[in-house]
């Protein structure tokens, strides 16, 4: 099974992804920590590519990529993906776990992050999760993958669509 993962900043993606992983025994990637290198320098795009197509090729009976990334595989990734999970939850509620999830691991490396990214929160990470995220070129993105691959892509708009989701696997 492979299973790609997709949604906004704070909806749960890396939680979600860490979650398939251990329940269908699959090895997980995490974009984050592909696109990022320690003190959240951006690691060169060719290095990037290198690193998730190894990734691919090691692991051609199932994986589960975390993070949405369009410039590094993407076409390839949806394509191999037997499903495409959009967590697609409202900017509040996502907003809201972004707050807590800076006090939860304030001055600290998340699992789903390069070592030496400490979490943290600045006004363009707001801006970007609330509004830059969100704007009409992204949400087509989305509304083409759906129509692409219609029997692949699940949508799950809350906590609870992703509970029930989790209770069929």
């Amino acid at each position: 099974m492979k299973i790609q993962i997709l949604g906004f900043s704070g909806s749960g993606k890396s939680t979600l992804a860490g979650t398939l992983g251990r329940r269908l025994g699959l090895p997980v990637l995490y974009l984050d920590t592909v696109f990022w290198l320690p003190e959240w320098q951006m690691r060169p795009r060719e290095e990037q590519s290198e690193i998730l197509g190894q990734f691919l090729e090691e692991h051609p009976e199932g994986w589960v990529i975390d993070g949405n990334y369009t410039k590094n595989h993407y076409d390839r990734r949806m394509e191999e993906a037997d499903q495409i999970l959009f967590l697609n939850f409202n900017r509040f509620l996502c907003l809201y776990r972004i707050l807590k999830r800076n006090l939860m691991y304030q001055h600290k490396t998340r699992e789903s992050m390069t070592v030496g990214c400490d979490e943290k929160i600045d006004f363009e990470f707001i801006k970007w999760s609330f509004w830059s995220s969100r704007t009409r070129e992204s949400l087509e993105k989305y509304r083409i993958l759906k129509e692409k691959y219609p029997e692949k892509f699940v949508e799950l708009k809350n906590p609870k669509a992703v509970r029930e989701y989790l209770s069929r696997i």
